[in-house]
């Protein structure tokens, strides 16, 4: 039942970051996966810092960080790409 709820809040944390970032979103598999991947390097990333998400809000919140980073930076990379060509 829990990968079934992270799964559901992958999916928000994905949406809400492509409208943060994008402006719109991207679709139901692309923001799954960009809130899953956003969840793990949010994740990855508070634990430096010593904070821990406790509870489903501060999953989200620790996912939707993760997201807006991971979407910053293939932003990042796909505009250098654009400019060298």
């Amino acid at each position: 039942m829990y990968f079934l709820w992270y799964l559901l809040i992958g999916l928000a944390a994905g949406w809400i970051a492509n409208l943060i970032v994008k402006g719109d979103g991207s679709g139901l598999v692309i923001n799954l996966i960009v809130g899953l991947i956003g969840g793990v390097l949010g994740g990855w990333i508070f634990s430096w810092f010593g904070w821990i998400p406790v509870g489903t809000f501060g999953s989200f919140l620790t996912a939707l960080a993760g997201a807006v980073i991971l979407l910053w930076i293939v932003s990042m990379i796909t505009r250098r790409k654009h400019v060298e060509q």
